[in-house]
């Protein structure tokens, strides 16, 4: 009888196993899909200060402009796939990170360095966990806190020579930057959220702010405009595009810090591009991000179970 039993038995949990194998495997590969979509628009978004600084415009009429172009492209999203713009408060605040990472960011690119920018614009992780606490009542885990210290250490290594006290408006407009960058990650965890909308009207805003100030330029050469279109197109719609996509399944925390690859990426480009020179620390600072984001998500990979993966910060 028991061995009767084990027989009737024994199907039943293996089916539940496999079950249970294939939920992990298939949310494991989403998170990863997302974690991939954040980390190819963190890639999208470190072009931003190259081009910004080809172009010999004002920030607001920059962001203006690129913004405009990048409506183009949000819009054929929209409607390939089927999704009509919302609109409620929770939504509104989204636009109104999404309007003033563009739009702070693009200024103090002319007012301080792009180091001193990128740099302080990457406070944006503390923000999140300090959102998450203030708003959602989340408890930030210890390896959130220790990804996130060490990879602030690590941009702080990689720009140690260059951040300076120069250009304090600038600073100070970079920080506010990662306050609402720090809103942009958030936008899926916020009540009655979409994302997608949030980013549509956050451009629709900035572009309305920032076209008047294209009357006050006079350079529309193909040297202007290529960088502008490589801004509109890429850096702000398709990274904004991949970003919404990435946070559907991915953590605020986690893709804040997998965006840490972003201020690595800039100078790096530069350097590239413009033959400048990185230091040994700065490549020591590069190295600290680019292997915390790593470590962290396989960490997080490893200890994760599934049905947490709504939960976690």
């Amino acid at each position: 009888m028991n061995q009767r039993w084990y027989r009737v038995i024994t199907p039943s949990v293996r089916s539940f196993g496999q079950r249970a194998f294939c939920k992990e495997v298939i949310v494991l590969s989403a998170r990863q899909r997302g974690t991939l979509c954040v980390f190819l628009a963190a890639v999208l978004y470190s072009i931003g200060g190259l081009c910004i600084k080809l172009i010999p415009w004002s920030g607001m009429a920059i962001n203006g402009a690129r913004t405009a172009i990048a409506l183009v492209v949000i819009g054929l999203y929209l409607k390939l796939t089927g999704h009509r713009p919302t609109m409620n408060l929770w939504v509104l605040v989204g636009a109104l990170a999404v309007c003033g990472t563009n739009i702070l960011f693009s200024i103090a690119n002319k007012l301080t360095t792009a180091a001193n920018a990128i740099v302080l614009q990457f406070t944006a992780p503390i923000f999140v966990i300090l959102f998450s606490i203030l708003l959602f009542g989340k408890r930030p885990q210890k390896l959130d806190l220790l990804a996130c210290g060490l990879v602030l250490g690590g941009v702080l290594l990689f720009f140690v020579d260059s951040l300076s006290a120069r250009g304090m408006l600038g600073n100070i407009l970079a920080l506010l930057s990662g306050v609402s960058y720090a809103g942009v990650f958030m936008m899926n965890d916020m009540p009655d959220s979409d994302a997608i909308s949030s980013v549509f009207w956050g451009d629709v805003i900035s572009a309305v702010v920032g076209l008047p100030f294209l009357g006050y330029e006079a350079e529309f050469t193909p040297n202007v405009l290529a960088p502008l279109l490589v801004l509109g197109i890429f850096q702000v719609g398709a990274a904004y595009i991949l970003m919404v996509e990435g946070l559907k399944t991915t953590p605020p925390v986690t893709a804040s810090l997998v965006s840490g690859i972003e201020p690595v990426l800039n100078p790096i480009l530069v350097a590239v591009f413009y033959h400048e020179m990185i230091g040994p620390i700065a490549l020591v600072g590069a190295m600290v991000v680019v292997g915390s984001v790593v470590l962290y998500n396989v960490m997080l990979a490893r200890h994760t179970e599934p049905s947490e993966t709504g939960g976690a910060l």
